[in-house]
């Protein structure tokens, strides 16, 4: 018969919950992350003339630009609304992970930070 070794530890340590619930925690975080999928946020600027769609995991589904703001005559205007659609897409991408850590930040919460997994007391070489 093998000694199982994390008797070591002592307290009836049992490997199969920790897997199991590690397997759920899993499951869960793969969900969440399928609901941030659907989820939309929008980031706008200089007073709604572009506007852009992210979805909760930050991936761009959408640009509007008002009808009237560019002509695209000008190269200036052109650059100006590259620009602009780089900042909309930051205030997006700020929203989305904002989104993110809100549905997420329950589920990882103690996986790396002090007192987790990965602080102090934790499992070693993980912090």
């Amino acid at each position: 018969m093998t000694q199982n070794p994390f008797d070591a530890l002592g307290g009836g340590f049992d490997m199969n919950a920790l897997l199991q619930q590690a397997q759920q925690m899993q499951q869960q975080i793969e969900e969440a992350q399928a609901d941030l999928a659907r989820q939309t946020v929008e980031g706008t600027v200089a007073g709604g003339a572009v506007s852009v769609t992210a979805n909760g995991v930050g991936e761009l589904v959408g640009v509007t630009i008002r009808a009237g703001e560019f002509d695209g005559s000008d190269p200036d205007d052109l650059s100006d609304l590259s620009d602009l659609i780089v900042a909309a897409y930051r205030d997006a991408r700020a929203k989305s992970e904002a989104l993110a850590s809100d549905s997420l930040g329950p589920l990882t919460e103690g996986l790396g930070g002090a007192g987790g997994l990965g602080g102090p007391g934790g499992l070693p070489g993980l912090g």
